[in-house]
């Protein structure tokens, strides 16, 4: 069966070189749950933070659920990512060398459950991204020249 994303950081691809990643799951209310699944959710600007040997995922928007009206959630709250600790610690030690940050790639749904594919992620210099770029529109002109080829 395949997972179908929710949402993706499409930007994160490009601003970062994303290293190790993982599938954490998300602490959420009710009606957090639901917006999901309306896809009201924004993880461009969101980032991840190891607190206290916990990573909780910050600036992640969920819209509040419209039925709901007086039971909602606070938008951009912090919410805890659900890890195993080994996994924790592994994350808590590449997140506290120089220039590496944790960026969430995906939110999904897997199992009925809410999940998140987190990475701990180096970013990109003007260069990198320069090279990325035209490393992208190469292939598309090769994709052209193949396809008028047929």
């Amino acid at each position: 069966m395949a997972i179908e994303p929710i949402v993706k950081n499409k930007k994160a691809h490009f601003r970062y070189d994303l290293l190790d990643r993982y599938e954490a799951g998300i602490e959420l209310k009710g009606t957090e749950v639901k917006s999901l699944r309306d896809k009201k959710v924004s993880i461009n600007e969101s980032y991840a933070r190891v607190v206290e040997g916990e990573v909780f995922i910050l600036g992640m928007n969920i819209s509040p659920y419209e039925p709901a009206s007086r039971s909602n959630h606070p938008p951009t709250r912090p919410r805890k990512l659900l890890l195993h600790k080994r996994e924790i610690q592994r994350i808590a030690g590449k997140a506290t060398e120089k220039g590496l940050t944790i960026v969430p790639i995906r939110l999904y749904f897997k199992d009925g459950l809410a999940k998140v594919e987190i990475a701990v992620a180096k970013g990109k210099t003007n260069y990198d991204k320069r090279q990325t770029l035209k490393k992208r529109d190469d292939q598309r002109s090769i994709q052209r020249a193949m396809h008028r080829r047929r």
